[in-house]
């Protein structure tokens, strides 16, 4: 029995097991950029955050990912925009104060590693695809902790999640873009 044990755990550190992680939000970024007046693009982040991830890389069908975003956290560097954001124009915080994320599968196409999921915005929910950078091997940092990190990048249109407010121009363009382009960097902590 002892025998086997051993060997079990061997295994698991030669070839992985499901390791579940925290994202470091003092390490992560959630990014966004939009057209603006079809000329040129304004980005903003959102600063608080949170979620978990569930990583073994000799299985896919293992891997998970949930986040959350506290949508009035959002920043594009503009007071006056980003209170326009947090209104019933766009985010309507008061009413949907938190945007959520739920993998249902990770998959390979080629060599790009593949994020597939649940977004919810504004209370709708649509399937949206990242397209995954890493995640890197895990290391052992400061204190003890072993960590790994990823990006991850997809295009959404807003007016699919609700976000329909805009504005045209007087030469018949829009204000604001349809196409929202998402970038997250993330740190994670192995618990």
């Amino acid at each position: 029995m002892f025998r086997w044990t051993i060997f079990f755990a061997l295994g698991a550190a030669l070839f992985g097991a499901p390791q579940t992680y925290t994202i470091d939000a003092a390490h992560a970024t959630a990014q966004f950029s939009v057209r603006h007046l079809m000329v040129s693009n304004v980005k903003g982040t959102f600063s608080k955050f949170s979620g978990t991830a569930v990583w073994d890389g000799a299985n896919l069908a293992a891997a998970k990912l949930e986040g959350s975003i506290d949508v009035a956290s959002v920043n594009t560097n503009q007071a006056k925009r980003d209170d326009h954001l947090r209104s019933a124009d766009f985010f309507d915080v008061g009413k949907y104060p938190a945007m959520t994320f739920r993998s249902t599968r990770f998959h390979k196409a080629g060599s790009q590693l593949k994020m597939t999921g649940q977004l919810t915005i504004k209370g709708v929910t649509k399937e949206v695809t990242f397209d995954v950078d890493g995640p890197t091997d895990e290391i052992k940092g400061p204190g003890g902790t072993y960590r790994r990190g990823a990006s991850a990048t997809a295009t959404i249109n807003r007016k699919d999640f609700g976000l329909t407010y805009n504005a045209l121009m007087e030469t018949g363009g829009a204000v604001v873009g349809d196409e929202v382009k998402i970038l997250l960097e993330v740190e994670l902590v192995r618990k």
